[in-house]
């Protein structure tokens, strides 16, 4: 038998390390050749990693959360033959003749505490001179640590989210590996909010119309896997359901409720707090609000759906918005522009690419609608439709989610009537819809009930002045006031 090192590939495009996201497998695991093994995430893209060969998997490299260097080592199989590196001296076999790698070599990665990073790279040095590695593993081992190093450097220890809350540990029991923590149950899936899972396992869960809430997690932190939802699809789906409802009373009721739940902040969701983070630090912020009446506009689309929209699919407001602003942007074309504050340059873009704020069961994303000027109304409804699904479903591509000169947003029938949307750095605006209500309005001497929505924009006041950015506002709010307008060059 032999040792067969998985290392973190190069996935390209410069990218020097990944963070950790999903592990579909746990040491004593038997895998199969393209096996998927673990996802990682680069910037907002998720990366599913297959297993090269089959084997019986002795280690795994990091734990969720974790952000390891291209080239670290992902986990390690034992395989049949010569693997492809020396077997660690320090491995042991137990009575019953399985192989286990003892914690100095690479276990106690999975494991580590505060404090023990000294202990692991002793370890570490001492087990690849006795197993006569030619470096490349020991460098591996370095840059893992580097790169936890770093992730320390740059996210709070006492991060939380309101996702995937994670029942804290007394320290005698957190020294385990995280695959070693009992399932919840039913009933506690379902108190815990948003279920940690892969965007795979969600998709499935749709599909077979599974809520993940009421399923047990087994996986690293209380990760939904496939196995789990088999699970619960075959024998848990009666029980989980009944302990879910019952438990229902007690939870909503006058009780007195104990306890804290540590939420790491991991995958996605760490990407969208650096991002917010580095963009309120960086950017001086002002938001313009207007509001507008699209009575008219409504019309218009209503029109429009009833006459093409079995055959060409039904118009929502965006298309009209990113219509208007493209017109707008004509005039103002300081606004679709991104700035490279380190440099003091500010660069001007003749395309409009046009990011569209989504949210995901992930965490927001921001898809992007490329040369939106070229666009019509149903083409441009259509793509922003594909992007958000895609975006959704985490089957966007990396080119579909970066690049964007200018952002729209819209939380849709929950939006408010204002709002202070952040910038999406390195970009100057972002344009937020609220909702559209129906209020009295004077018009003409008279009370009439017209429909109005709010324009919540937000713009980068080092290059965009308020005056400026007033008047691009105003500028899209007679393009839609007078819908007409949007179709005359």
């Amino acid at each position: 038998m032999g040792v067969y090192v998985i290392k973190m590939p190069d996935i390209g495009e410069g990218i020097a390390e990944v963070e950790v996201v999903e592990w579909h497998v746990k040491e004593g695991d038997m895998v199969e050749e393209d096996q998927v093994v673990a996802d990682v995430m680069t910037d907002k893209a998720t990366v599913q990693v297959p297993a090269p060969v089959a084997g019986r998997i002795i280690a795994l490299g990091g734990k969720v959360g974790e952000v390891l260097a291209v080239g670290a080592e992902l986990l390690r199989l034992e395989v049949e033959g010569a693997g492809n590196t020396a077997a660690s001296a320090h491995e042991t076999r137990d009575t019953s003749g399985e192989t286990r790698s003892s914690e100095q070599e690479f276990g106690a990665t999975v494991s580590e505490t505060p404090g023990s990073g000294q202990q692991r790279e002793a370890a570490t040095a001492e087990t690849a001179a006795a197993s006569g590695k030619q470096g490349a593993p020991a460098a591996s081992d370095a840059d893992l640590a580097a790169s936890a190093s770093d992730a320390a450097k740059h996210e709070p220890a006492d991060a939380q989210s309101a996702d995937t809350p994670v029942h804290r540990e007394p320290p005698s029991q957190r020294a385990g590996s995280a695959n070693t923590q009992a399932p919840s149950t039913g009933v506690a899936a379902a108190r815990r909010g948003r279920p940690l899972a892969s965007p795979a396992v969600r998709r499935r869960a749709q599909e077979e119309g599974v809520d993940l809430r009421l399923v047990s997690g087994t996986g690293p932190l209380g990760q939904i896997t496939h196995e789990d939802l088999d699970r619960w699809m075959q024998q848990g789906a009666a029980t989980g359901t009944a302990s879910a409802t019952a438990g229902g009373a007690a939870y909503g009721g006058m009780s007195r409720r104990e306890g804290v739940e540590e939420v790491p902040v991991v995958g996605l969701r760490r990407r969208i707090a650096q991002k917010m983070q580095e963009s309120k630090r960086h950017i001086p912020h002002f938001t313009y609000v207007e509001e507008i009446d699209v009575t008219e506009l409504e019309a218009l689309r209503a029109r429009l759906n009833a006459r093409w929209g079995d055959s060409r699919g039904k118009l929502t407001l965006l298309p009209f918005l990113v219509r208007a602003m493209v017109l707008a942007l004509r005039e103002y074309p300081q606004m679709n522009a991104r700035f490279d504050d380190e440099n003091g340059t500010v660069f001007r873009h003749a395309a409009v690419h046009l990011g569209v704020a989504a949210q995901t069961d992930a965490g927001l994303m921001v898809p992007v609608l490329r040369h939106a000027e070229a666009h019509d109304l149903w083409s441009c409804a259509n793509e922003i439709r594909r992007l958000a699904d895609a975006a959704r479903h985490g089957t966007a591509e990396r080119d579909e989610l970066a690049g964007s000169t200018i952002t729209l947003t819209s939380l849709g029938a929950l939006g408010g009537i204002v709002s202070t949307p952040v910038i999406n750095r390195p970009e100057v605006a972002i344009v937020g819809v609220n909702r559209v209500v129906e209020r009295p309005v004077v018009q003409g001497g008279a009370i009439v009930v017209r429909k109005m929505m709010n324009l919540s924009s937000s713009f980068d006041h080092r290059v965009v002045d308020g005056m400026h950015a007033a008047e691009f506002i105003q500028c899209i709010r007679g393009y839609l006031e007078c819908p007409s307008m949007l179709f005359v060059e």
